[in-house]
């Protein structure tokens, strides 16, 4: 089986073939991913109102029953064990970890378990597929140290790649509330200069806004919480700085405290910062707009211009042949 494997995947037209494969997929993915957009707030909103009451039910069952009840989520028991056993958050960061997990949407103990394990587990991971792939499927014409220095490589690209995807979740959360955050400013002058608090303003801004970011909503929400609640509204609008690591949102949360301390007028501050977001947002998308050549010239060399040449010289090559 083992020598059956090895053969295939040293043939060319079987390499040919599965690529085809895969390239004819991923076109069918492409254009239909469109048509599979589904609506994910009123998903969401659906999913929280029955979670909502499968969480009631089963609370009164444990008050019922006398229990113990909590509302965070716990992480699953073998992970916490091989995180307090091996002490990762020790080499880890744990500050620095939790925070990223909050940047990427992540809250509570049970990610931050979950996150430390498996950054632990994938270079392991890798390392062993690497020894077996070079050791034992394929025969590399290497020195043993070459091989073991591949292995060592793969278990670094696997130490990497739990930080790669929260990396890339951050990116797309800030994407989201970068794009919805100038819109979701207008909003929220509307409401100031209609009367409104900044905590009302907030909540009233975290529900119409969902329909546009989702996360931007999550974000003015929890900010809306802690206004209620904290004693300092300053340490609400730094955590909201924090929490999304955007420019544009930080300066908004200064020009807020300033606000809070002098007394200077929220309402002018709000339109000025909104345009200046809106600035920001019209810019990246012209230096996006302005990259977009340099980056269609290889393309257009490696794809479209040997067609071209095959289209136009081809007739004329196929007569000469034909005439010698």
């Amino acid at each position: 089986m083992i020598e059956f494997l090895v053969e295939k995947l040293h043939d060319p037209k079987f390499l040919a073939s599965v690529l085809a494969a895969v390239a004819a997929m991923a076109t069918v993915v492409t254009l239909a991913m469109p048509l599979l957009v589904r609506d994910d707030l009123n998903r969401r909103l659906r999913a929280v109102s029955v979670e909502r009451e499968k969480m009631r039910q089963r609370e009164r069952e444990r008050l019922a029953r006398g229990e113990k009840v909590t509302l965070r989520q716990s992480p699953k028991q073998y992970m916490k064990t091989i995180v307090e056993s091996f002490n990762l958050a020790k080499w880890v960061g744990q500050e620095e970890a939790r925070a990223k997990l909050i940047q990427a949407g992540y809250r509570g103990n049970a990610p931050y378990v979950a996150y430390l394990f498996f950054r632990m587990v994938s270079p392991v991971v890798a390392f062993v597929v690497a020894v077996f792939y070079l050791f034992f499927f394929v025969q590399v014409d290497q020195p043993a140290m070459v091989k073991v220095g591949a292995c060592l490589f793969a278990a670094f690209v696997g130490m990497q790649v739990p930080y790669l995807f929260l990396k890339n979740q951050i990116s797309k959360r800030q994407l989201s509330v970068r794009r919805a955050f100038p819109d979701a400013l207008d909003l929220l002058l509307i409401c100031v200069e209609a009367g409104m608090s900044i905590e009302a303003a907030f909540r009233r801004v975290s529900q119409e806004i969902g329909s546009q970011s989702i996360p931007l909503a999550e974000e003015l929400t929890l900010t809306t919480a802690e206004l209620s609640y904290l004693q300092d509204r300053k340490v609400a609008y730094e955590n909201l700085a924090k929490r999304t690591d955007l420019e544009g949102v930080k300066s908004v949360c200064v020009a807020l405290q300033q606000s809070e301390r002098y007394g200077t007028p929220l309402g002018q501050t709000l339109r000025v910062m909104a345009q200046e977001n809106r600035d920001m947002r019209m810019s990246e998308a012209e230096k996006k707009a302005a990259a977009l050549p340099p980056k269609l010239t290889v393309p257009m060399i490696l794809f479209f211009l040997p067609v071209l040449f095959v289209v136009i010289l081809g007739p004329a090559a196929i007569r000469v042949m034909a005439i010698q």
